[in-house]
């Protein structure tokens, strides 16, 4: 039997052992300091944000399994980012919730800990502290909310949101009507039932084996939540008398099936760069191109808004995502295991399609080939991505005229001008929202079309820009272009007028100017204007520090692991 890491704290006789005992009797039994495995719960749980706020009610039954099997249960609130609330972008405080949350595993007398999530970044930031801090350590997804519905159709998070806005832009749907819809978006608890970054985050976890099998992607209000959440907690307490940490379960065949898993439910983009952090944490050599050579040709099977027409509650019903996996099982790493020890390809032999025009069978795939796709070239030497399924067939060849936008506050004050020079063929450039340009990285490289486009029945347009793009949204967006303008990449010299060439099956994204011309310019005032915002605090040790997209945008000197030994007493 291993020595439990708490007994550091309380065994012995000592005036420092006494200390950590006494402060920690307010209704914890003697028997809670003998040889009982103390898991923390790291929950999430915010009023400010919504999507978790449900996560405090999830944790009890979390710890009525670890009570179960013999463990003593501590809930641990940390860090949460509320995706629809936080300025100037959730992404800004992703690495600093993952420092938090591993610095609050490693101080404390905990020997495992549960990890509660649902939000965007919730679920990214507790796997990187997870990680590094590698304490035995197991999700809870939180689950998306039940579908709402409008005028008799059904409601997407996110999604509906863009679409009707647009809509209103266009002038035909009346701002009172897009109004109405607001208290009908949200029906219950949960977070977003798209298949944006949150869905994709949780089944994603899953895949990589670090979520119990199956209960990925139960809608939130589900019994059965509570119920996967109790046999988590007992999992919890077996996972420490195992030694089972992330360090020894998770491999880059758990990343292969990850990136297998994104291109199957035709997941977020935003995975790419979560992933890769995840991964940086491990020590783990991933980078963009094993995106687009694992999942680039794998087909996708769900039918689920951006890309299709359902939503999460649908998907479950419809066999869940083991039935998506075991449809693309010869693709999947075998030997790669789950939390719970055994092989993750191991898990799907019950899984069954219970509606096909959900989950598609493999033979009748919703596209053949829909993995996030990489470009290069000479307008992103670094790499950018871009998500087929969700764009326009006809635009994944194009050559275009840039359009050129040095921030967000410059494209909102200027896209509905009705003189801006701009029609179908442009291409809409966005610059100064990568990592360190805005800073880090927002979800708005899905820029709105022109009011006068719209107008004229135009619905997508080709988009380039250095930030991310919700999960939710859809088009034929380039983004995480990299180096970003603000780390000197050449989106910071492409001017208006520019001629800028698309191939996404040739995997390029090229800038049609000169070398010797492009080396002679320097980024325009407007441009340097951008960068250059007096900062402190943790926006300063932010920008001073944070990695481009290709390496997950985290921080330089969190990759890698620590471990949880802490040396020193605190008395």
């Amino acid at each position: 039997m291993i020595s439990l890491r708490s007994s550091g704290w309380y065994s012995g006789d000592d005036r420092n052992a006494y200390i950590h005992r006494a402060w920690m009797r307010r209704g914890i039994p003697s028997s809670s300091f003998e040889n009982r495995p103390h898991i923390a719960i790291a929950n999430t749980a915010s009023d400010l944000t919504p999507c978790n706020a449900h996560l405090t009610e999830v944790a009890q039954s979390v710890k009525n399994g670890v009570y179960e099997a013999g463990g003593i249960p501590l809930e641990l609130p940390v860090v949460s980012l509320g995706e629809t609330n936080v300025r100037p972008t959730a992404m800004l405080w992703r690495n600093m919730a993952a420092m938090a949350t591993e610095e609050m595993l490693r101080a404390n007398p905990v020997d495992g800990v549960v990890l509660l999530g649902g939000c965007d970044k919730t679920i990214p930031s507790l796997l990187m502290a997870a990680a590094s801090v590698d304490l035995p350590a197991v999700v809870v997804p939180g689950g998306p909310m039940l579908t709402g519905h409008f005028r008799g159709e059904a409601l997407g998070c996110g999604t509906d949101v863009w679409r009707l806005s647009e809509e209103v832009r266009a002038g035909t749907l009346s701002e009172a009507m897009f109004l109405t819809s607001e208290s009908s978006m949200i029906r219950s608890k949960g977070h977003c039932n798209t298949m944006g970054t949150a869905s994709t985050m949780a089944l994603v976890a899953e895949a990589l084996g670090t979520v119990l099998p199956g209960l990925a992607g139960t809608p939130a209000p589900d019994a059965r939540l509570l119920e996967a959440a109790h046999e988590t907690g007992m999992l919890a307490v077996r996972l420490v008398w195992d030694d089972r940490r992330p360090s020894t379960f998770l491999t880059k065949g758990s990343f292969h099936n990850a990136i297998v898993a994104l291109a199957a439910i035709g997941g977020s983009t935003n995975a790419v760069v979560h992933l890769l952090a995840v991964a940086g944490r491990l020590g783990i050599d991933l980078t963009i191109d094993d995106f687009d050579r694992i999942g680039s040709d794998v087909p996708m099977l769900v039918n689920l808004q951006p890309a299709g027409r359902y939503l999460m509650d649908d998907l479950h019903r419809a066999g869940g995502f083991l039935a998506v996996m075991r449809e693309v099982r010869d693709l999947l790493d075998s030997d790669a295991l789950t939390i719970t020890g055994e092989r993750f390809v191991d898990c799907l032999d019950d899984a069954r399609i219970w509606d096909p025009d959900v989950i598609t069978p493999r033979e009748s795939a919703l596209l053949p080939a829909a993995g996030i796709r990489v470009l290069r070239g000479s307008l992103a030497p670094g790499g950018a991505i871009v998500k087929p399924a969700a764009a326009s067939a006809h635009l994944l060849r194009h050559r275009g005229r840039a359009v050129v936008f040095d921030s967000i506050e410059d494209f909102h004050a200027r896209i509905d001008d009705p003189e801006l020079d701009i029609d179908a063929d442009s291409v809409m450039v966005l610059r100064g929202c990568g990592p360190k340009g805005y800073p880090g990285m927002p979800e708005v490289a899905n820029m709105p079309l022109p009011a006068k486009l719209l107008a004229q029945g135009i619905r997508d347009m080709v988009r380039i820009c250095d930030g991310r793009m919700s999960g939710t949204a859809y088009g034929t967006v380039i983004l995480h272009v990299t180096p970003e303008a603000a780390a000197g990449g050449p989106l910071a010299l492409v001017q208006t007028g520019d001629w800028i060439d698309l191939d996404v099956r040739a995997g390029r994204i090229d800038l049609d100017v000169h070398a010797d011309e492009l080396a002679a310019r320097t980024p325009g005032q407007a441009t340097l204007d951008g960068f250059a915002r007096p900062r402190r605090g943790w926006e300063r040790l932010y920008i001073d520090h944070v990695l481009q997209a290709d390496l997950g945008a985290d921080l330089d000197f969190l990759v890698g692991a620590t471990g949880s030994r802490v040396s020193r007493e605190s008395h």
